[in-house]
């Protein structure tokens, strides 16, 4: 297919190359243009100028941008020379309401929007190894799921517009618990006199094992955080969370307490650090 992709960073890129590998006609466009063009001197495809260059005739335009107001700005700017019928699939973790705004502009265009933000992280964007949660059409989402699939592992239709997102911030809320337990597992074992590799290689075939101790544990023994999403960003998502949870109602009390610790790490500092980096805070 004639496709677009809008945001390379460090999940981006790689997305956008298994696009062009799965053999797709790629067009990518980013607000530094030295990233454009680094991508395109890698990867069969090639680098536009602007967001309407890049979408001009495609039939999907993917999105990986930064907040609310970012997507607002690039779907304004795609969906007038974006082919008929076409289809915007944003990446980016964002509030359900601006993806039902958006769903709402595609339509009245005569195109389609479905929120696909993902997980995985850094690696699993580069490994092709993503899961995407989607909120949209049904046969707008039948469409561009074959397309999504050179990058992800798994992808499911969660609902109407905005039902990805609503499932990303579960996702969001559920990571969070499991990396402060972690965190507090890490500073006790330390404290305790054991050796925390000793611990992981004990409790990691029993019901403490997670992705993030399987992934994380060790790094986080060697205070090493260089591992892709950021604290900022957690920061932001979590934000998306509690808004959306003051707004339905739900009570998110270690949401809440675990947001507040990752302001702690950005005060150390930690900003662009990664998410298992709550254990810093802990042993300042």
């Amino acid at each position: 297919m004639k496709v677009a992709f809008v945001g390379l960073g460090v999940m981006g890129f790689p997305m956008a190359g298994h696009l062009a590998k799965a053999g797709h006609e790629v067009t990518v466009f980013n607000r530094s243009p030295q990233k454009a063009k680094a991508w395109a001197a890698q990867h069969p495809g090639k680098a536009a100028a602007s967001v309407a260059e890049a979408a001009a005739g495609a039939e999907i335009v993917f999105l990986c941008v930064g907040n609310d107001d970012d997507v607002r700005g690039v779907v304004g700017e795609a969906l007038p020379v974006m082919a008929p019928g076409a289809i915007i699939v944003d990446h980016t973790t964002t509030s359900a309401k601006v993806a039902r705004e958006m769903a709402d502009l595609a339509g009245q265009g005569g195109r389609w929007f479905v929120d696909a933000p993902v997980s995985g992280g850094q690696a699993g964007a580069e490994n092709g190894q993503l899961t995407v949660m989607c909120g949209g059409d049904p046969a707008a989402f039948a469409r561009a799921e074959p397309v999504i699939a050179a990058f992800a592992k798994a992808t499911r239709l969660m609902g109407g517009p905005g039902a990805g997102q609503l499932t990303k911030m579960v996702n969001q809320i559920c990571i969070a618990g499991v990396v402060q337990g972690l965190a507090e597992g890490m500073h006790f074992a330390k404290r305790a006199g054991l050796d925390p590799l000793e611990v992981a290689a004990a409790i990691s075939k029993g019901a403490a094992q997670s992705w993030q101790m399987d992934n994380r544990w060790a790094t986080m023994a060697e205070n090493r955080f260089d591992f892709g999403f950021a604290v900022d960003w957690m920061r932001k998502d979590l934000g998306l969370v509690l808004d959306e949870a003051q707004a339905n109602g739900a009570r998110l009390d270690m949401t809440a307490l675990v947001d507040g610790y990752y302001s702690e790490v950005q005060e150390l500092g930690g900003n662009r650090w990664d998410t298992s980096s709550l254990v810093a805070r802990l042993e300042k």
